[in-house]
């Protein structure tokens, strides 16, 4: 139960890890397109933004270059209707002041930076309510222009929906701004930020881009198809592979049964051997007897001596019959494989994980405690080892059917006791009658309903074969404990 636990914990593991870069790595790619698509509006917006104060540029510029008007015709005082952004046209002569005396100041400083620079100037700016004033220095006429750079946005070639965008764009310049879009705020999340200055000398301002991402923002939908699909394939992987591992574990047990119905089946024939020969033996004695005694009695001597002649031939005959169906029906274990190092811990497990179904199916919560912290190595028969270890797991699922499902315990526990390799067996079933204890290993002799009586005979025969032994006890302060020694490894091995 624990190691399916481990292997499901594996597999969900898995997928939270996959689950987890597949969304982190969705979620940096749609990052990075947002991040794109924000520079990318922004950069537009600064190139239209640039081309209307070039264009004011262009058009002080055109105005120093006309030829000065006379009389009371003022042609520059039609562009306000030609550009609606712009609010007013002042032209001064270099002999008389500013029209606008509140801004005289201003302007003539603006003014005469002009002249020096030899390009239109910044007199009057006012970022809070959308407007500035840009001089030229000319003769023999200055002109101002009084702009509205709210109504200088233009919002029919703009890239964003200025209402819904989430981008916040404004003008800065000393400390003042001009907001063109409020954009959507976030209270966390990621930022986004871009500063460029508007190409134009004598409009100095910053466009500032700001664009706060929130966690609600990112590809859910992407992510939750990602997990899913990430989850379909692992199925399909942890399907496949319990199919490859219930075939491995049916293959084994396959394995493991045939095995122990050759065993089964030499062991039933020592055991038939020996319930037979006394009987056989008897009959031959007696035949034997009765024809030395016929011999002195005179009465048809002949047709007793054919009589008992062919009893004793019979009695011969199943002697040897039995005989040759103990010599057919070998143990393998008298000319099997040989003796080799074997780490006990590794037949265990093998062992226990190809019963795990059994386990699961008869709710048994099996632990296994390798006591010893080294390998325990063993010299044994590989396929005599995994017969007894099998037999002695399996004994004790049987023992644990009779007790409550939520009380059933089996505990494995492998170590050393001097040169021995030491398995134990313990489960917290009914335990061991007394009476039956002497004879448990005994052939045909079974505890159970209906059993043959000859797995724990063979187990120990398998277990004296290899020069270990195998016995059983009562545990405390319920169940039965059965005891596997075999030889450790020679140090040398």
């Amino acid at each position: 139960m624990k190691q399916w636990l481990r292997t499901q914990g594996g597999w969900w593991l898995a997928w939270l890890a996959l689950t987890a870069v597949g969304a982190v790595w969705i979620a940096r790619a749609e990052l990075a397109q947002m991040h794109q698509d924000f520079e990318t509006d922004v950069r537009i917006a600064h190139r239209l933004m640039s081309q209307q104060m070039v264009q004011y540029d262009a058009v002080l510029a055109t105005l120093a270059l006309l030829e000065p008007s006379t009389g009371a015709d003022h042609p520059e005082q039609r562009l306000p209707s030609v550009y609606s952004s712009i609010l007013r046209v002042q032209r001064r002569d270099r002999d008389e002041p500013w029209s606008d005396s509140a801004q005289a100041a201003a302007l003539a400083a603006a003014e005469a930076r002009s002249r020096s620079q030899q390009r239109a100037e910044l007199a009057v700016l006012d970022l809070v309510h959308g407007r500035y004033v840009l001089v030229i220095g000319a003769t023999p006429f200055s002109y101002a222009l009084d702009i509205d750079l709210a109504g200088s946005v233009p919002w029919r070639d703009w890239p964003m929906n200025p209402q819904r965008s989430p981008v916040r764009l404004s003008l800065q310049r000393d400390g003042q701004q001009l907001v063109l879009q409020p954009g959507v705020p976030a209270a966390n999340g990621w930022r986004f930020d871009l500063t460029k200055p508007l190409a134009s000398p004598s409009q100095p301002f910053d466009l500032v881009a700001e664009r706060q991402v929130g966690w609600g923002e990112l590809p859910w939908r992407g992510i939750a198809g990602w997990a899913v699909a990430i989850a379909v394939l692992l199925a399909g992987l942890w399907a496949a592979q319990r199919q490859r591992v219930a075939r491995r574990r049916a293959e084994e047990l396959l394995r493991l049964g045939q095995v122990a119905r050759l065993n089964a089946l030499g062991e039933l024939s020592a055991g038939l051997a020996h319930e037979l020969n006394q009987p056989l033996t008897a009959v031959l004695a007696n035949a034997q007897a009765a024809r030395r005694l016929l011999d002195d009695d005179p009465p048809d001597l002949a047709t007793a001596r054919d009589a008992m002649g062919q009893a004793v031939e019979q009695a011969r005959r199943a002697a040897g019959v039995v005989g040759r169906l103990r010599r057919v029906i070998e143990r393998p274990e008298a000319g099997g494989e040989e003796a080799k190092p074997l780490v006990l811990q590794e037949v265990v497990r093998s062992a226990m994980h190809l019963l795990v179904p059994e386990f699961t199916k008869h709710a048994i919560n099996a632990q296994f405690d390798a006591t010893a912290q080294a390998p325990v190595r063993v010299q044994a028969e590989a396929v005599a080892l995994e017969q007894i270890v099998h037999n002695l797991l399996m004994n004790a699922l049987q023992a644990l059917d009779l007790v409550p499902a939520a009380e059933r315990r089996l505990v494995v526990s492998v170590g050393r006791n001097g040169q021995e390799g030491v398995l134990t067996v313990t489960d917290n079933g009914r335990g061991i009658a007394p009476e039956a204890l002497p004879r448990l290993f005994e052939p045909f002799f079974s505890t159970r309903e209906g059993g043959l009586g000859l797995g724990l005979s063979l187990s120990e025969t398998l277990a004296s074969g290899m020069g270990g032994s195998l016995s059983a006890a009562n545990a405390s302060p319920r169940g039965a404990r059965f005891t596997l020694l075999l030889p450790l490894v020679a140090p040398s091995q």
